[in-house]
């Protein structure tokens, strides 16, 4: 990996001297700064003006979309989309018009088949070029140049300026073909997943990221996985069953549940999991509840509560499904033997067990499903959103025994860490992080 150091000012030389090659934005810094010997590349964001470089300078210039001034240097042409990315013929026609060296599109990726677009159009390009994708999206393009052919890739010295960027250390601490790890939903915002997997891989030490990858749909999903090389990502609301339709197998565990919360790359074969069955276990466990035998109301309808619907009937329990869609609800008590019922029929002194399968307490407020209200002792909680939430704050001001989200995540996390990298027992770094 060929890593640019993007400079702020001229105090980040010292910073950038790991880096293979500085940046110099003219309007940022003003002027060409000494860059001790290191290859250097000048932007202009003004019409171009040769007489602001250094005597003997040698290095390289971006010129933009303006026309290619009469000089022997190496000149970038760049292309800056803020708002979308073209599809790939897109991309193709518009840096293949410019009279320039190196040709450089930068383009903000909004959904997954975007980074798709970019890997096509790397393919097709021809030349010397550099494909970058911004926004937080766009992140796996930059650590990718020997998949997308780029000439370089650019870091950051400080802070970044935008989010999906790497500082200069972090680019040259992965490197080409380092695992890239992720997870896939909508929204993201508050997933502690990136935070929890990355401390397993530092602890690990093995060379990676993981990096969210929020979408709007799944087009192309399966093509970005394979294509960028991710060896493996969580799959989160809304997309647990959806994901499934991508993958060439489906664990048969997986099968069973109707959800796939993990996708293995495997040179290409996707493979879905369900680890989500795991963390239910672990977080019931450390909770010290068992369910055996247990009338258990169900909150929600989605691919969590498929989940949680396999763990309590292989228990042998008893459930009620209380979900706001009746049609998904009545459906998912139907395909496990259970009962549906309107959540406004449904009381907690009726069961041994509520679990919340449903985002509320994080990506929603509420109300529950089931109200709070008759919620006491006698009555043990199992709130799959790592909290506080107003499920658990409630369940505990009532003693209830109350078994944790951030149990079931840090479980279904490590549980998935093992199926990408064969490391086990991650469990504890990924709890430590949460807390």
């Amino acid at each position: 990996m060929r890593v640019c150091a993007s400079l702020s000012s001229a105090s980040d030389m010292d910073a950038a001297m790991a880096a293979d090659m500085v940046e110099v934005r003219l309007d940022l810094l003003g002027s060409v700064p000494d860059t001790r010997g290191k290859d250097t590349l000048v932007t202009f964001r003004d019409p171009v003006d040769l007489s602001v470089l250094p005597e003997g300078f040698s290095g390289i210039i971006d010129i933009g979309e303006q026309k290619r001034p009469g000089t022997d240097l190496t000149v970038v042409g760049s292309y800056h989309d803020y708002d979308a990315t073209p599809d790939a013929d897109g991309i193709v026609s518009k840096l293949s018009g410019m009279d320039a060296d190196i040709r450089k599109g930068a383009f903000r990726v909004n959904r997954m088949a975007d980074l798709a677009s970019i890997l096509d159009a790397s393919k097709r390009i021809g030349g010397r070029h550099v494909l970058l994708g911004m926004g937080a999206l766009g992140a796996v393009t930059r650590i990718r140049q020997d998949i997308l052919g780029n000439e370089f890739s650019f870091g950051y010295i400080g802070e970044p300026t935008a989010p999906g960027q790497f500082s200069v250390g972090e680019m040259l601490d992965l490197g080409d073909g380092c695992t890239v790890l992720g997870i896939i939903g909508n929204p993201l915002g508050k997933s502690k997943s990136p935070a929890m997997q990355n401390a397993a891989l530092r602890a690990n030490g093995i060379r990676g990221v993981y990096l969210p990858f929020e979408t709007p749909d799944l087009e192309r999903a399966g093509d970005v996985i394979r294509g960028y090389s991710i060896r493996g990502a969580n799959v989160t609301i809304p997309y647990k069953q959806r994901i499934m339709e991508h993958l060439d197998r489906i664990d048969p565990a997986a099968e069973r549940i109707g959800a796939v919360n993990t996708v293995v790359n495997d040179d290409g074969v996707l493979t879905g999991y369900n680890t989500d069955v795991v963390g239910i276990g672990i977080a019931l466990d450390r909770a010290g509840i068992d369910v055996t035998d247990r009338r258990v109301a169900v909150m929600g309808s989605g691919g969590a509560a498929r989940a949680c619907m396999q763990y309590l009937d292989e228990h042998g329990c008893s459930v009620t499904v209380a979900a706001r869609n009746e049609e998904s609800g009545t459906a998912l008590a139907r395909e496990f033997g259970q009962t549906y019922r309107r959540p406004s029929s449904v009381s907690p002194r009726m069961h041994d067990l509520i679990v919340n399968c449903t985002p509320v307490g994080m990506y929603s407020d509420g109300p529950y499903p089931i109200g709070l209200e008759a919620i006491d002792h006698g009555v043990a909680v199992f709130d799959m959103v790592y909290g506080p939430t107003p499920l658990t704050r409630k369940a505990e001001e009532a003693g209830c025994r109350v078994a944790y989200g951030a149990d079931m995540l840090a479980g279904q996390g490590a549980a998935s860490f093992e199926l990408w990298t064969g490391v086990r027992d991650s469990f504890d770094v990924m709890r430590r992080e949460l807390e």
